[in-house]
């Protein structure tokens, strides 16, 4: 079935352009032109007509951990090992199936509340088996969120139970559930080995070989503390990414999450090995982590998307807030207004993440997802209206998202879910805390 958005303004080719509409069919996009023209060739099409509204790509979400937004506000103000035994490890053993799917509805309504339409979820809280990993994948199917689901291998003896399996089971498992949902446009299945110091060596080995076998990306947390930093050093003598290079799993499909703590030589080498990385500059600052070195980065040719994290460690979950982020922490940081601007940071946001997730996703074109935002351009967060793509990237706020689409259907109308909503979403979280007797 085909359909026809069109609104004040499309942003395609990096620029806003008046009186243009978006052709959908089968979830892709199958033309991108003018309206009179694109009704004039449809007479009869199914015209969906946002006035005073402009249609942005949605954003999309290159790390976080659903079930963590169920633990927002509950280890706040702490050092990061405090607040990961309080709010990671005090819970974990609580999260069972209903309660990782709930968390899940609440992490993903939330952003597509707030204009995400494509999340990469890092997800460790298996239970010794997947059922919990089924769950939040139920999640996003009923909310009609993109999801790619990044199985994270654990088998570090100091986590929770949860979290560990053995280098055969998580292989297994993994490679199952990216098997079944293989050319599934709406779930993707990710290795994700969780770290130098969580997963062994042989572990991240492992997660690099079936990344090989199932031609994906694999995802991985580098160098976030300066403790892991020195682990890897005591332990051996190399520091995380030379680590990572000995191991031979730096290359093209490395999704480093964080790199806060790196020396120069760490750069260049991630940079010449074509890795990638998900930056999550609100989280970093919420745990004081440190600032990663973007400029740098950048220029030594490394991919650079947008995460939120979880939301115990960020506390929003908006890729529109984590542009604005992101700028003003590099911006800060260097002591330099310049370093990097608004159209970098939109495109890490966007097009970019999608590039570096390996999906059709980000940008408003031909054969790309028919994943897009209709921003009120009335909204006072985004005048004047002349300026209407530096005040999305750095004053917007999430009143002014109207309407969501993923895959050429509507799952936010109005600034309301039409899934899942959201009041059901709230019940379900007070219930469960009730349960926990944190009610």
């Amino acid at each position: 079935m085909r359909t026809l958005y069109s609104a004040d303004a499309v942003y395609t080719k990096n620029q806003f352009r008046p009186e243009l509409a978006v052709l959908v069919e089968n979830g892709l996009i199958a033309e991108v032109g003018s309206r009179e023209v694109l009704l004039q060739r449809y007479p009869d099409i199914r015209h969906i007509r946002w006035d005073g509204k402009a249609i942005v790509p949605g954003t999309i979400n290159a790390h976080n951990h659903s079930f963590q937004s169920l633990l927002r506000g509950i280890a706040i103000d702490k050092p990061f090992l405090e607040w990961r035994d309080q709010a990671l490890y005090r819970y974990s053993p609580l999260l069972d199936e209903e309660a990782v799917y709930t968390g899940a509805l609440l992490a993903f309504g939330e952003m597509l509340r707030y204009g995400v339409t494509t999340v990469c979820d890092f997800f460790y809280v298996h239970g010794g088996g997947t059922a919990h990993d089924e769950a939040v994948i139920r999640a996003a199917r009923d909310l009609g969120i993109r999801l790619v689901f990044a199985r994270t291998m654990y088998d570090w003896a100091g986590a929770p139970v949860a979290y560990r399996e053995t280098v055969p089971e998580a292989v297994e498992r993994t490679r199952q559930l990216a098997v079944k949902y293989q050319g599934n446009p709406l779930v993707t299945v990710h290795p994700a080995p969780h770290s130098p110091h969580a997963a062994s060596p042989e572990m991240i080995r492992a997660g690099h070989r079936l990344a090989q076998e199932l031609d994906t990306p694999f995802h991985i947390h580098v160098a976030e503390e300066m403790f892991e930093v020195e682990e890897m050093l005591q332990a051996y003598g190399l520091r995380p990414v030379h680590y990572l290079d000995s191991l031979g799993v730096l290359d093209e499909r490395i999704i480093a999450v964080h790199l806060v703590w790196l020396e120069d030589s760490e750069i260049e080498l991630i940079g010449r090995r074509k890795g990638a990385l998900a930056y999550c500059p609100s989280s970093n600052m919420f745990l004081a982590d440190g600032v990663t070195r973007i400029p740098d980065l950048l220029r030594a040719g490394v991919k650079v998307a947008l995460g939120t994290d979880g939301g115990c460690s960020n506390n929003r979950i908006s890729v529109f807030e984590e542009m604005r982020m992101c700028s003003l922490l590099q911006k800060v940081s260097r002591l330099d207004g310049t370093c990097i601007t608004a159209g970098q940071v939109y495109e890490m946001g966007t097009s970019r993440a999608g590039e570096i997730l390996r999906l059709p996703a980000g940008s408003l074109e031909t054969g790309q997802y028919a994943d897009f935002v209709a921003l009120d351009v009335h909204d006072l967060s985004l005048a004047p209206r002349q300026e209407l793509f530096a005040n999305m990237v750095y004053a917007m706020q999430p009143g002014a998202i109207s309407s969501v689409v993923v895959g050429g259907r509507v799952v936010v109308s109005g600034g309301k879910l039409l899934t899942v909503p959201e009041a059901v979403i709230g019940r379900r979280v007070d219930e469960l805390f009730g349960k926990w007797g944190r009610g």
